[in-house]
């Protein structure tokens, strides 16, 4: 017999479901691969999957996943996330989004977090210890943060290895422009590929060849000064180019005399020549001192000549004058420590002193104070003037580029500067292969010197912003660009440089130049290597005032034009009343008003030192007592509230300095809108006049040609006007996402503040407090 109890309950239940063997399994998609957008002559030296770039400074919620990829041309970050908030940032043709180019990269600092361990990585130096996390300083005030906590040890270490010794090149012909332009421009026969010829189809004069010289003298009315081609094949100086400009009086032979005197056999280069026949001369030490009474007599005498009145010439020794290049370099340093390395809540309270004891701002002072100076003797003395540096390679860039920038409006067009680039630096020899430390083998030579020139050109616009062509932006791509190391413009010390490492290199590599004499390196103003048409609008200045642009005025059409009258600026005090007689009150002085701001001066008083203005600063005083011509002579305030810090700059990777939907760029925004809107309306008028019917409706084509602004107005006029966009920001074009990382900002002042601090404790003692 069965029984009948029951078998007992299971104890067990399962909360999985049943196994379903019957359904079909669901496809898989396919997993894109990663891969590094190669340029031709470029390869993948290594790589590490499963890297995190670090975006947030506090939480790593918002950080994307890729690989790590080091090539001989960049360090590049490949990922399929996309950023966590949107934002905008120029195409770059070259670069990637999270693209680093090697010669950007300042420092490799490469952190173990279990031993606590760090370690800065030059070229030949072992790494004992698995990285945990990769640093990348950066020199355009970048800094980039990847961990490998998820990425083999074994290949985040040679990464890493790999990023420190390829961002060290032993020698110029392994930077990657080498590779990069005998790959892309030179096939096995020395044909261009693609149909590239690079350098073809420029505006910008390259003075590489004795016409584009020849234009610059009948642009200036140098009618004295001539083509000389005695340096043919660098026979006579090693750094001057082939050809430049010197006075008619002076025979070839006798220069050719004169030039082993010199420093570096640098005899004196014409500049630039003013309206009023004055000449700005450049030249280098004198080596010999039984030869410098003698060769100073033929020289000025020479340039005498040149002058249509015969003026005197007047020559300033910039070496005492200015910060020498160490200063500049370590004044550039202290500034990137105080704008992105030290963090917030520790400089905010001291920004103003250590951005005043970090000495920047004052170098740019010096340096434009200098150029007015200079400018004074130019216009107001009437007298022509010479440079003098040692070696007429540094400093002397920086001055003779700024005085034609403040004389001449054909420097403040986007072709006048880059041509003004081109002669005065990269013509006349400044080292930018050292001075940029592309190699990386002396940092006693690195100096900012173009970046501090353009600082100043950008205080200029910013005193003066209907006077250029271009926008701080483009100065901006143009200071980036010396660290995409293609261009022929930053790679060389000297036009000499270039083209005998070029020329070794095709050798080596067996390429075929064909008619030309060395590599044919793209120059950096064909802008179309890098942006696209559509991006190089961003560099045009809609405030912009031409040439012969006019204006309307109660009905009259007016042309910008100011006449000054002459004066003599001797050195006189100025604004001092007609009863004060050496420094006190006559018997028939008047009362001063009430709350009046001159003091009334003793007479026991009046024989004290009075400081007296010079007659460059009254010369300077009384044109800035007037209005400004746009398209005429334009001088800056110097006082230190009107040179302000150029934010965009030096504070675009800084998350807290960013102001979304603020800054300069929403009134740029506007302005581009309104450009466009006028230049719209003027083709309807233009059609108009010219018989046919304006274009007012949506369907009807309204632009005869493409916009030169970015922002772009409605083309219909029954839509309203364009709204900003999301992503403006006073950082625009460029985003701090993903490109700095910082604590968070709790612990500045204000944050110490809303926490219940005592409002009258000193800042020190707020700096010293912890929450």
């Amino acid at each position: 017999m069965f029984s009948t109890k029951t078998p007992p309950k299971p104890t067990f239940k399962s909360y999985l479901p049943p196994l379903q063997t019957d359904l079909k399994k669901t496809p898989q998609m396919p997993i894109k691969k990663l891969e590094a957008r190669l340029l031709p002559g470029e390869i993948v030296v290594n790589e590490v999957n499963f890297v995190r770039k670090c975006i947030g400074a506090d939480s790593s919620q918002d950080d994307l996943w890729g690989k790590l990829i080091c090539t001989n041309f960049k360090v590049s970050f490949v990922t399929h996330d996309s950023l966590p908030q949107q934002r905008f940032q120029c195409t770059h043709r070259l670069l990637g989004e999270h693209d680093v180019p090697l010669a950007c990269v300042e420092q490799v600092v490469t952190v173990n977090d279990a031993k606590g361990k760090q370690k800065v990585l030059g070229c030949n130096k072992k790494l004992k210890f698995n990285p945990t996390e990769l640093i990348l300083y950066c020199k355009d005030f970048r800094i980039v943060r990847f961990r490998f906590d998820e990425a083999g040890p074994e290949s985040a270490k040679k990464v890493c290895l790999a990023i420190a010794h390829y961002s060290h090149p032993a020698d110029s012909q392994l930077l990657f422009g080498f590779e990069y332009v005998g790959t892309r421009f030179y096939s096995s026969s020395g044909e261009r590929v693609n149909g590239v010829d690079p350098g073809g189809g420029l505006q910008t004069p390259l003075f590489d060849c004795s016409s584009d010289w020849d234009r610059e003298i009948k642009r200036t009315g140098a009618s004295e000064w001539r083509v000389c081609s005695i340096n043919e094949d660098y026979l006579v100086s090693p750094s001057l180019p082939e050809f430049f400009v010197v006075p008619s009086s002076l025979a070839d032979q006798d220069l050719k005399q004169y030039a082993c005197y010199f420093k570096a056999q640098r005899i004196p280069l014409w500049c630039w020549n003013h309206p009023n026949g004055s000449a700005l001369v450049r030249m280098s030490s004198i080596t010999e001192p039984q030869q410098q009474r003698k060769l100073d007599q033929r020289i000025c005498s020479a340039i005498i000549k040149s002058h249509p009145l015969r003026s005197d010439v007047l020559k300033t020794d910039l070496d005492k004058s200015l910060p020498n290049i160490q200063e500049i370099q370590t004044a550039l340093v202290k500034l990137r420590q105080i704008c992105v390395i030290d963090p917030f809540e520790e400089s905010e309270e001291k920004w103003l002193s250590s951005m005043e004891s970090s000495r920047w701002m004052e170098y740019v002072r010096s340096f434009l104070k200098h150029a007015v100076e200079v400018v004074y003797m130019l216009e107001g003395k009437q007298a022509s003037v010479i440079l003098q540096e040692e070696e007429d390679r540094d400093l002397s860039c920086v001055i003779s580029s700024l005085v034609q920038v403040m004389c001449d409006p054909h420097c403040r067009n986007l072709a006048g500067f880059q041509g003004l680039v081109q002669k005065e630096w990269v013509m006349a020899g400044h080292r930018f292969l050292d001075r940029c430390n592309h190699l990386k083998k002396n940092d006693k030579e690195e100096s900012p010197l173009f970046l501090l020139f353009l600082n100043c050109v950008w205080q200029l616009m910013e005193q003066y912003p209907a006077a250029f062509e271009f926008t701080e932006m483009y100065l901006i791509m143009l200071s980036d660009s010396m660290w995409v190391p293609v261009f022929s413009t930053f790679l060389f010390n000297c036009p000499r440089q270039r083209a005998e490492h070029s020329r070794d290199f095709a050798l080596s590599k067996s390429i075929s130049l064909g008619k030309d004499q060395s590599l044919r390196f793209p120059p950096v103003w064909d802008w179309s290597q890098q942006f696209s048409l559509k991006d190089q609008t961003l560099f045009n200045n809609p405030l912009y005032v031409g040439k012969s642009a006019p204006c309307v005025h109660n009905g009259t059409v007016r042309t910008f034009a100011h006449k000054r009258s002459k004066k003599n600026y001797s050195s006189t005090l100025r604004g001092v009343p007609s009863a004060l007689r050496n420094g006190a009150f006559g018997d028939h002085e008047t009362l001063t008003r009430r709350n009046s701001l001159m003091p009334r001066l003793r007479p026991d008083l009046a024989q004290l030192r009075e400081q007296q203005e010079s007659p460059a600063e009254r010369f300077l005083q009384d044109w800035l007592s007037r209005p400004a011509d746009p398209q005429g002579l334009l001088l800056p305030q110097l006082l230190p509230s009107h040179l302000p810090l150029w934010k965009l700059y030096f504070l675009r990777w800084v998350p807290e300095a960013r102001i979304p939907h603020g800054g300069p760029v929403t009134a740029f925004h506007k302005l581009s809108v309104l450009a466009d809107e006028i230049e719209m309306l003027q083709n309807q008028l233009r059609q108009y006049k010219g018989g046919g019917t304006p274009a007012l409706t949506p369907s009807t084509p309204q632009r005869a040609e493409p916009s030169r602004m970015y922002f772009k107005a409605c083309s219909s006029p029954c839509e309203s006007s364009p709204a900003s966009p999301e992503y403006l920001s006073s950082s625009f074009p460029f985003s701090p996402v993903g490109n700095l990382c910082r604590r968070s900002i709790l612990g500045t002042p204000l944050s110490k503040f809303l926490n219940g601090a005592k409002i009258w404790l000193s800042t020190e003692t707020l700096a010293n407090e912890t929450l």
